[in-house]
């Protein structure tokens, strides 16, 4: 194999030396380090995809940690690794050990460059250790081959470039093959998602509601259904924005307990309209288009082709609704939905 780039990317002397006696058909083992949440979990995804055509002779192992394991792609690998994760009681040398069971590597891709990430990393051998690190130290001292990562990029395109310097040619728009089947369903339908890992990342509720009545009244033919969350208080929000509503007859909440469930509901619908949670994410690599709520910066999670939108937030707030409800007619249009 060879480095496919001339500046941008920092390599070591160990790497300049050990490509050379290196090809993709003897690469035997292919260590994959994702320790993240439901949402850049299943994101991961189109490099397993990419990775698993680029080195068609390799075991592929996924490291994980125990507290992120819902959306695990577990059928795109042959292998899941679990380190302890927050929470979990263990002494050091139990954490140490379990890391260690990663094992002897060709290749590990660390696709998170946390704490523990970089510490597995480090505990496990392999004759090309890549990632893409923010700080120049990491790239120096833990990492033979460093890629750039920016914020400004769609995150899955700065995973997949730790392919692209062994040449790989990767598919756009990105493969996900996220498996499930779609809920068969009487009438078209607009999912809406309120909740968020925090409150704070929370879109308003009266701002939902006025959402939802315009397009509601916009897309009669469609059921729009806000989908309800799993703490008690993005119950209450569901509630709150459907209140408003109880006379339109084609507004409700949905439920769906389980990721299968949640899968097969994002699948059969026209958009899915979400703050920027693992639901839109879901809803990214199911192919369904998608309008994303964001409070800052929202490229590293906009995919650039046109079944998906973001709503950028105001400088001193929220994105206003008036910009949501644009954003929706414009993919809505995109996507032939009248």
């Amino acid at each position: 194999m060879k480095f496919w780039f001339s500046k941008g990317v920092r390599v070591s002397r160990k790497a300049r030396k050990v490509i050379r006696d290196l090809s993709r058909e003897q690469i035997k083992k292919v260590a994959v380090i994702r320790h993240a949440a439901l949402g850049d979990m299943v994101l991961t995804r189109a490099f397993l995809v990419e990775a698993r055509k680029a080195f068609p002779n390799a075991e592929i192992t996924l490291s994980i940690v125990s507290n992120y394991t819902r959306g695990c792609p577990e059928d795109l690998v042959d292998r899941v690794h679990i380190v302890h994760g927050r929470g979990e009681q263990a002494t050091v040398t139990d954490k140490i050990r379990r890391m260690k069971e990663l094992g002897p590597q060709d290749l590990i891709f660390d696709l998170a460059t946390t704490n523990k990430s970089i510490k597995t990393c480090l505990l496990n051998k392999a004759k090309l250790k890549i990632g893409f690190p923010y700080r120049a130290a990491q790239a120096r001292f833990v990492y033979d081959v460093a890629t750039c990562r920016s914020d400004l990029n769609f995150e899955v395109n700065d995973m997949l470039n730790q392919l692209h310097i062994f040449g790989v040619k990767t598919a756009y728009p990105h493969q996900f093959n996220m498996p499930g089947n779609a809920l068969k369903k009487d009438r078209p339908c607009i999912i809406y998602f309120s909740g968020a890992s925090t409150p704070e990342k929370c879109w308003p509720t009266g701002d939902f509601t006025a959402l939802i009545d315009r397009m509601s009244t916009e897309f009669p033919k469609h059921d729009h259904l806000v989908l309800d969350g799993i703490l008690d208080w993005e119950k209450e929000n569901v509630r709150k924005i459907l209140d408003p509503l109880q006379s339109r007859e084609n507004t409700g909440s949905v439920q769906a307990d389980t990721i299968d469930d949640t899968t097969a509901l994002i699948k059969s619908a026209d958009l899915v309209v979400a703050n920027d949670t693992g639901i839109r994410h879901l809803a990214i690599v199911s192919e369904i288009p998608t309008v994303g709520i964001f409070f800052g910066d929202p490229y590293r999670y906009w995919p650039r082709y046109s079944i998906h939108e973001v709503a950028l937030p105001a400088v001193d707030g929220p994105p206003a609704v008036e910009e949501v409800y644009a954003m929706c007619r414009k993919v809505l249009n995109n996507t032939g939905q009248k």
